[in-house]
């Protein structure tokens, strides 16, 4: 390492410092969430990389409460989008109302102007409406009239969809699923897990005004995030980054016909910058100030599952695309 590479590498004061907010961060959320160890990682992954999450799962499983209870942990403006088939693009971005007292427009803000916006179930709504979050998710503003307007600092999408239930939805296109950073599939809890559920309810904890106690604030949010932006990757690491993400477009030459006549499409280099930014954020998560392959290595499900994208003999024969993400690792000899 260099001494301007060296130079910009968080020191070891300020890792603990980010560990300590970390700590707390991750405190005031399992006060009110139970379990979901995974989810609460990606949450805190994507937060602090600066990117979006893509979950999957069935109803009922706390997505919501998990999103709004991480808002309410860094005291951020929290706004909810339910995604139906007659969801507008100006019901998300704004629009512009005639004023008749003053005989002018003016613009009103949707309410994808908050710090942590939750789009539930996104495949119910128009592909119309889900290109309207393009701009938000990919340049962090809107355009209303002709104006543009900024998104607030930080800003995080994390959206929802079910897998089970297609009728009335609309599947996310390629460009839509590459802009999530992440895609997590949300588990059923345990039944240990499920008793402390109905006790918490029991007890009060998860009643909507029943706000967690915490002295984490957006400014912390944002120095987590430029701590993170500094994490040392050893350019080894960033070969074999660019590595995985290349076996996955020439799959049948790495990991055999067999499996690669399932792959339809292979990753795009998102998927290469996404390993990065996350890896960083998952070393900063775990009180180091550089990326090791593991960190890379226990991403591969979460940044590569959106965006190795199956085709139709895949889903006929139930292959996966995590077996895929599995075959690709194997082949890649690990620095």
């Amino acid at each position: 390492m260099d001494d301007a590479v060296s130079s910009r590498v968080p020191t070891d004061a300020e890792v603990a410092n980010a560990s300590s907010l970390i700590e707390r961060i991750t405190r005031a959320y399992s006060a009110k969430m139970v379990g979901q160890d995974r989810l609460r990682t990606s949450l805190l992954v994507a937060i602090i990389a600066g990117g979006h999450v893509l979950l999957e799962s069935v109803p009922g499983l706390a997505k919501t409460t998990a999103a709004s209870t991480l808002a309410d942990t860094v005291r951020a403006k929290f706004k909810r989008i339910q995604c139906t088939p007659d969801l507008l693009p100006s019901d998300i971005t704004g629009n512009q109302i005639y004023d008749a007292a003053t005989s002018e427009f003016r613009t009103v803000l949707g309410p994808v102007h908050a710090n942590f916006v939750l789009l539930d179930e996104i495949n119910r709504s128009s592909a119309k409406t889900q290109s309207a979050m393009l701009e938000a998710m990919q340049e962090h503003q809107t355009t209303i009239g002709g104006e543009v307007h900024r998104l607030p600092k930080p800003f995080l999408v994390i959206a929802t969809q079910n897998p089970i239930e297609q009728e009335g939805t609309y599947e996310l296109p390629e460009a839509q699923m590459d802009r999530f950073l992440l895609k997590e599939i949300v588990d059923y809890p345990s039944p240990n897990e499920e008793l402390a559920i109905l006790d918490r309810i029991d007890s009060g904890v998860l009643d909507a005004d029943n706000h967690v106690a915490s002295e984490v604030t957006i400014a912390d949010v944002l120095a987590l995030q430029e701590v993170a932006s500094r994490i040392y990757v050893d350019p080894a690491v960033r070969q074999y980054i660019v590595q995985l993400v290349y076996v996955t477009r020439q799959s049948a030459d790495y990991i055999g016909e067999e499996l690669a006549r399932f792959v339809g499409t292979g990753a795009s280099p998102r998927a290469s910058i996404a390993f990065l930014q996350a890896a960083r954020a998952l070393a900063l998560l775990n009180g180091r100030n550089y990326v090791t392959p593991d960190d890379v290595r226990n991403l591969r499900y979460v940044v590569l599952r959106h965006r190795v994208l199956m085709n139709f003999e895949a889903d006929a024969e139930g292959v996966r695309s995590e077996q895929i993400i599995d075959a690709v690792f194997g082949a890649v000899p690990t620095p």
